[in-house]
């Protein structure tokens, strides 16, 4: 099965066109139109009751290894592949599918000269939102609406995307709170695709301001869009094109954050000297977020980010955890000839 996954990835227009475009959407969206009718994460009961009868099974068995040591590791190789198949056959695949920019006719690279007048175009842009939001340039924005309310939007979100990009065309809504966000807000994850249920899984102790784009984030995984850079750049498209004003807030927030520490890898100087042209009430945002991170941090999301930076780079995503702020030079090449 392994040497099958990789030899798949040499041939990502075969991927694309027979199960990216092809198989997947009719299993993603079966489990969608299935799991999306309960009110609850059905993804998440699975994996705690499978977890479950694991420890159950090595418990029974922990006087037998020696004995019947040969039959034991048969059962757990017989276990792992069959997870890695139903794995890679309901979602993983998709990580060999062909990369987002080529089908959009867009690159990646950039240099720092177009970074930092992308910037300031982004921080023009996020001042005006903010303060249309806020009401003042000062205050941070307190988004009214509750964690059903975002769900509900987050599709309509989709649907305006949808003009302009068919391929990002979203039914079956399947969103949910993920029964485990506090150990989700150690692990260090605002979320997650269960990719045996696809049901987007987010965080809901996320701050309220970030919680928009981050559930776009989500479904963007959903319709197949592995790459973590894609799903940034896919779930910040729907969340400022969904003319809900707190929605494109959270869009141009979020990538706001993302081209200053982009900058501030380059050059920390410019950095600081960008941030004064930022809203104070944006900053404050930022602070909330910040202030979030620092009550959740522990020595287990240093665990977690070590195994999930390899399991990224093991499924072609080279950069690791990197891969997020990639999504950036999409941003600016996307955007050296349109408007914000």
């Amino acid at each position: 099965q392994i040497f099958l996954v990789n030899l798949l990835s040499f041939f990502p227009e075969a991927v694309e066109r027979f199960y990216s475009n092809g198989l997947y959407p009719y299993l993603s969206g079966a489990e969608r139109w299935l799991f999306g009718r309960f009110g609850f994460s059905a993804g998440d009961i699975i994996y705690v009751i499978t977890i479950i009868f694991i420890f159950r099974w090595l418990w029974r068995n922990r006087r037998k290894w020696k004995q019947h040591y040969k039959e034991r590791l048969l059962t757990v190789g017989s276990f792992l592949c069959v997870f890695y198949f139903l794995f890679y056959f309901f979602w993983g695949l998709n990580y060999h599918r062909v990369p987002l920019n080529e089908k959009m006719g867009i690159g990646k690279k950039y240099d720092e000269r177009e970074l930092i007048a992308f910037t300031k175009r982004l921080i023009a842009k996020t001042n005006a939102v903010h303060k249309l939001v806020a009401g003042d340039s000062t205050k941070p924005v307190a988004v009214s609406y509750n964690t059903a309310d975002i769900y509900k939007l987050a599709p309509h979100a989709y649907n305006y995307l949808k003009a302009s990009f068919p391929q990002f065309a979203y039914h079956n809504p399947s969103i949910k709170s993920s029964l485990i966000s506090t150990p989700l807000s150690y692990m260090g994850f605002g979320g997650y695709l269960n990719p045996f249920t696809n049901e987007a899984q987010v965080n809901c102790k996320l701050p309220r301001y970030n919680f928009p784009t981050t559930t776009c984030h989500e479904m963007a995984h959903q319709l197949g869009y592995a790459s973590e850079s894609e799903a940034n750049f896919i779930g910040f498209l729907a969340s400022v094109n969904s003319k809900d004003k707190y929605f494109e807030y959270s869009g141009y927030s979020f990538a706001l954050k993302y081209c200053i520490r982009n900058i501030a890898k380059i050059d920390k100087e410019e950095a600081e000297r960008l941030k004064p042209l930022i809203n104070k009430g944006i900053l404050l945002n930022y602070e909330e977020s910040e202030k979030w991170n620092d009550k959740y941090e522990s020595f287990i999301e240093t665990i977690f980010e070590f195994f999930y930076d390899k399991y990224l780079k093991i499924n072609h995503q080279e950069d690791g955890l990197e891969t997020y702020s990639k999504f950036v030079g999409l941003m600016v090449n996307y955007y050296q000839e349109k408007d914000l």
